[in-house]
């Protein structure tokens, strides 16, 4: 069970993607005993610990496995590729409504973790057979037009440009749609303008 140190100053000082950073608001502070608690059950299934996008990040020969994160209501444990899992304990949420890849795993207290680590140990190792028989999730490939408005705005902002296409495929295909909604152009910038700072957060349309 190999610590990273980069984790170790992630939980004291959290994510660093929000003014919030380094403050008791940071949200990395408000669920710190979950994160923990997370870090300790993923670890001892042999992952290895690394940061991405700013958050734990637990992969198996370099493929992306799960993924600690907090939300403003809760600690999350995140499965790349979730829509695979059998799920028979009935404990995973998408992400958002287009999400067609990650499943969540949300809690707002430790003891909810310790009972289900086991179930948790279990789906993660799941995870990574499915990484092992090269199982991939089968999405439709029908991908929704990027509004113009939007394609410009990536064109002229080499920043927002790199930060969505580090979001996951849902996260994107759910930030097209909101901004493909509006007939009148200048509400689809309106939409875009407002959005942006939660993209350079690699935050979802629907987390908060």
């Amino acid at each position: 069970m190999i610590q990273n140190p980069k984790i170790d100053l992630f939980l004291e000082e959290g994510c660093g993607r929000c003014p919030r950073y380094q403050t008791p608001d940071c949200k990395v502070h408000t669920w710190q005993q979950e994160l923990r608690t997370f870090r300790r059950i993923v670890l001892e299934t042999g992952l290895q610990e690394e940061q991405k996008w700013g958050f734990p990040c637990y992969a198996h020969n370099g493929k992306n496995i799960v993924m600690l994160g907090t939300l403003n209501e809760c600690a999350t444990l995140s499965f790349f590729n979730g829509t695979l899992l059998k799920d028979e304990a009935k404990i995973l949420t998408k992400p958002g409504e287009n999400s067609n890849y990650d499943r969540y795993f949300k809690t707002t207290d430790t003891k909810t973790i310790l009972e289900l680590e086991q179930t948790l140990k279990a789906y993660i190792f799941e995870s990574i057979d499915n990484f092992k028989a090269g199982r991939k999730v089968q999405v439709e490939s029908n991908p929704e037009p990027i509004p113009e408005e939007f394609q410009q705005t990536l064109e002229q902002n080499p920043k927002v440009k790199a930060a969505f296409e580090a979001l996951t495929p849902g996260r994107k295909r759910g930030y097209i749609i909101h901004f493909s909604q509006p007939k009148q152009s200048k509400t689809r910038i309106a939409r875009i303008e407002k959005l942006i700072p939660k993209i350079l957060e690699g935050k979802g349309f629907h987390d908060k």
